[in-house]
């Protein structure tokens, strides 16, 4: 089944993920579009795949994303890469870390998924 969270305020990671925990979702496919008013994603290092170097971009962006939600992963159950489009007709994008909504909204398309059996 697929359906629609609609974002309107706040911090999307923590809005997406306590609306993703109330409605009981157990493993799931995200699909995002909107707008935020500012937000923060990472990249790895060219020379070291294990560091994570976060930008924050104060400015808006046109927001589209995929990820996934898997909350038996205690650390990180929300996964999220996005492009941002910036001024300048500017493409930003990376893990997402954060992206403040205030002036606009993001919908979030969420495809339940089962997981696959295990192999004999």
């Amino acid at each position: 089944m697929t359906f629609r969270i609609e974002i309107t305020g706040g911090e999307l990671v923590e809005e997406l993920t306590r609306e993703l925990s109330r409605r009981g979702v157990k493993d799931a496919g995200i699909t995002l579009v909107g707008g935020v008013d500012r937000f923060t994603i990472s990249n790895m290092a060219a020379d070291d795949v294990l560091k994570d170097i976060e930008t924050t971009y104060s400015q808006p962006g046109e927001l589209t994303g995929t990820g996934e939600w898997r909350p038996t992963i205690e650390v990180a159950p929300l996964h999220l890469h996005v492009t941002c489009g910036i001024e300048g007709d500017v493409a930003v994008a990376g893990h997402l870390h954060a992206a403040h909504i205030e002036t606009f909204f993001v919908h979030a398309y969420v495809t339940e998924v089962e997981r696959a059996p295990e192999a004999p």
